[in-house]
């Protein structure tokens, strides 16, 4: 039950710190392409690790964590007017890179596959008769 209650909240504060993000932050040091990919809040409800993916160079990216970081307070606030909580959990901010990494890991198997269709031989005698 408590499993379920983290994970109802999980999914919640993602939904409302990234429309405090979208709507209300004005740093513009924010990336307009940034995603609140998850969020992971701890048993005790007291912390919250909010994962960000932010199209754009690595230097935006890090400029957009520290960005979010030093308005985690705000957006903490912007946040707990949308979400009934006894205490609002203190926000972190954390570079998800799992979709670059994907991306990756899609483009080397395509690289992986292309090879493999330029490799294949025509069927010989042998692989006929094991047939």
């Amino acid at each position: 039950m408590v499993k379920n209650r983290i994970a109802r909240l999980n999914s919640l504060l993602k939904e409302v710190i990234s429309e405090v993000i979208h709507r209300e932050v004005r740093n513009p040091h924010v990336n307009e392409f940034v995603t609140v990919t998850a969020v992971d809040i701890s048993n005790d409800l007291q912390h919250a690790k909010v994962h960000i993916s932010v199209i754009g160079s690595q230097e935006a990216k890090e400029q957009t964590i520290r960005a979010l970081q030093s308005a985690a307070g705000f957006i903490a606030i912007q946040s707990s007017k949308k979400v009934v909580m006894r205490y609002f959990p203190m926000l972190t901010f954390k570079l998800d890179s799992s979709v670059e990494q994907q991306y990756k890991i899609d483009s080397l198997l395509s690289k992986i596959h292309d090879e493999q269709k330029s490799r294949k031989c025509p069927p010989t005698d042998s692989n006929i008769e094991n047939s």
